[in-house]
């Protein structure tokens, strides 16, 4: 994205040191809609990582930005400039042609006309007129009514020589005749906007041109007319046709703004599921980003509405992972106590109400859910050492009473034979349940660092494995309980 950037600065750049800063306005636009795209794309990618990370995010303006923006405030000020150098001209200009205007109608006067002097001045003012450059927009249909009417009348009351107005009309003709040519050969020109420009130069150098022959001036004018109306014609397809366009984004960008509604967040309780919604999201807003503008009245409503519900999940999002995390520290904390009270325990000699302590902790100990993943490997080695050691110690204290009990076993009644083989096998049974606890914890733990970039075969494997896990430590739970009711 930064090279994007630096690309447009460099672009813009470009544009402002070589093209004349009135005639380049469309072109600064599009550059200044495509950088800030860019941004725009920057700062998201920017606060989802930092929402993701559980970080707060603040946009900042970095040095690319800056200098785009000082060549945007450098070019407005110099188009400030040129227009305002313009429209002072433009009225001095005014003045100028009026005053033509002016002397134009004294020659144009029948009572005070002198045919051979007054043709050198009309003349010298036709050829000031052309040297006169542009002059407020409003004014300029009604000075060319009065500039051709009196230029007409003069013809007209002066009888010129007729050879004379004839190769006046014949220069006009072959000037007009290239205008028409020019006009025709824009029809084979495909950027749009440019033939349309170009069609209004020419359009300005034919007002210039001096009449033709009165049995030429209709056919020529309407030559020229019908290149203009083909012109005309495609300005005004290509713009029928962009709102076309701007409107069927409007359409898909209400579409996808109507799937990030159906997105119930309330929904939403499991690691699993918000991955999934997070797919949805992320694939939602990489169509978003192939759509071109909308119609203007409308292109920002709809984004503020689009990214208000972006940012509603993203927060519920990083809200879900806030509370998973408190409920790893509560679940800790609560398995720390267990593990202080199991080391306190660990070296009692009370035998059997040690054990009924320890096999309660056991029990409140498999009652607690996961904790986070870079302690829960280490506190369960800690607290099953801890159990270890007190029935490792307690099996080497008991070695000779269970060496009377081996002698009498044959003596010994059935029952009493089965529950003590049913204390053996309780024993190992929770062994194996805390064993399979602790695996389910830790694939849990690793479930929810998985994201949809790690594959839905990957998570689905996984979560297969821990229901499995769940399956058979139900059956081991099942069969402790039915020998703690023996």
């Amino acid at each position: 994205m930064e090279n994007e950037k630096l690309t447009i600065v460099e672009q813009l750049r470009t544009l402002l040191s070589e093209g004349d800063v009135t005639a380049i306005k469309e072109q600064v636009a599009e550059l200044k809609n495509h950088f800030y795209r860019e941004v725009h794309q920057e700062q998201e990618a920017l606060k989802k990582a930092a929402e993701e990370a559980g970080e707060t995010f603040e946009a900042v303006v970095d040095e690319t930005e800056q200098t785009f923006r000082q060549l945007l405030n450098d070019y407005k000020v110099r188009r400030d400039e040129v227009i305002k150098k313009q429209a002072a001209e433009q009225e001095q200009n005014l003045l100028r042609k009026e005053n033509i205007i002016a002397q134009m109608k004294d020659l144009a006067n029948p009572e005070t006309a002198d045919v051979m002097a007054d043709l050198k001045k009309m003349r010298d003012l036709q050829a000031e007129w052309k040297t006169i450059g542009q002059v407020p927009a409003p004014k300029v249909q009604e000075l060319w009514r009065q500039y051709n009417l009196y230029q007409e009348q003069f013809y007209d009351l002066v009888k010129i020589n007729i050879e004379l107005r004839d190769l006046d009309f014949k220069r006009n003709l072959e000037a007009k005749t290239a205008l028409c040519e020019k006009a025709e050969a824009l029809d084979a020109n495909n950027n749009i906007i440019e033939a349309n420009r170009l069609l209004q130069q020419l359009h300005n150098e034919w007002s210039e041109i001096g009449p033709v022959a009165r049995d030429q001036r209709e056919a020529l004018w309407e030559r020229f007319k019908a290149a203009s109306t083909i012109i005309n014609k495609k300005h005004q397809a290509y713009f029928d046709a962009l709102h076309q366009r701007e409107e069927e984004n409007l359409a898909k960008k209400q579409a996808l703004i109507e799937r990030l509604k159906e997105i119930d967040l309330t929904k939403l309780k499991s690691n699993k599921a918000w991955e999934e919604a997070s797919e949805k999201i992320q694939a939602i807003q990489q169509e978003w980003r192939t759509i071109g503008f909308a119609p203007k009245k409308f292109n920002q409503t709809i984004y503020d509405e689009y990214r208000a519900l972006c940012e509603q999940f993203f927060k519920a999002k990083a809200g879900f992972y806030k509370t998973t995390r408190d409920m790893f520290s509560e679940n800790l904390r609560l398995k720390r106590e267990l593990l202080a009270k199991a080391e306190e325990l660990k070296s009692s000699q009370e035998w059997q109400e040690a054990t009924q302590k320890f096999v309660e902790l056991q029990n409140e100990w498999k009652k607690i859910g996961p904790v986070a993943r870079k302690y829960s490997d280490d506190i369960w080695k800690q607290f099953t050492a801890a159990c270890d050691a007190f029935f490792e110690a307690k099996r080497e204290a008991t070695k000779q009473e269970r060496e009377a009990f081996k002698q009498r076993r044959e003596k010994a009644s059935e029952k009493w034979h089965k529950g003590l083989e049913s204390m053996t096998d309780r024993n190992r049974l929770i062994r194996i349940y805390e064993g399979l606890q602790a695996e389910i914890r830790t694939a849990e733990n690793n479930i929810l660092f998985f994201t949809s970039k790690s594959g839905n075969a990957l998570v689905k494997g996984l979560q297969k494995k821990i229901d499995d896990l769940k399956k058979q430590a139900a059956e081991i739970e099942n069969k402790i309980n039915e020998i703690d009711n023996e």
